[in-house]
């Protein structure tokens, strides 16, 4: 029975250990995305500027949440594009709607970031002047 029960958590964890594998391949293919990479080069400046203006532990939270919010959204807008590309080859307002309405998710929430990260940065910038 003992190995019954060894076999099982073999398997588990190979299968745990595959998900995590796809899901790193899903970011590698994020990656190759134009719009994500303006997103990570936006994310390292705002990191950068984080550290330099010195960030409170609070600050830093808002921070990393926008950042990898908008992240997330990007990946699952590219999702969205790429099965809608998968369905559809011709034009179709269904499928275009589907791709703008996931683009908006991802436009809304950039500026939610943008407006976080004004409210954090600004007054400090102020500051130095």
């Amino acid at each position: 029975m003992n190995m019954d029960w060894d076999d099982k958590k073999a398997f588990r964890w190979k299968r745990f250990k595959h998900s995590f594998r796809f899901a790193l391949n899903g970011l590698k293919i994020a990656a190759k995305e134009p719009n994500f990479r303006f997103h990570m080069a936006a994310a390292s400046v705002v990191t950068a500027a984080g550290f330099i203006l010195s960030l409170s532990r609070i600050e830093w939270l808002f921070i990393l949440i926008m950042i990898f919010g908008v992240m997330v959204f990007e990946v699952i807008n590219t999702a969205v594009e790429k099965t809608v590309d998968l369905v559809t080859k011709e034009y179709h307002p269904l499928a275009k709607e589907a791709k703008d309405l996931a683009a908006g998710a991802v436009l809304l929430f950039s500026f939610l970031s943008i407006l976080i990260g004004a409210i954090i940065f600004l007054p400090k910038i102020w500051r130095l002047f």
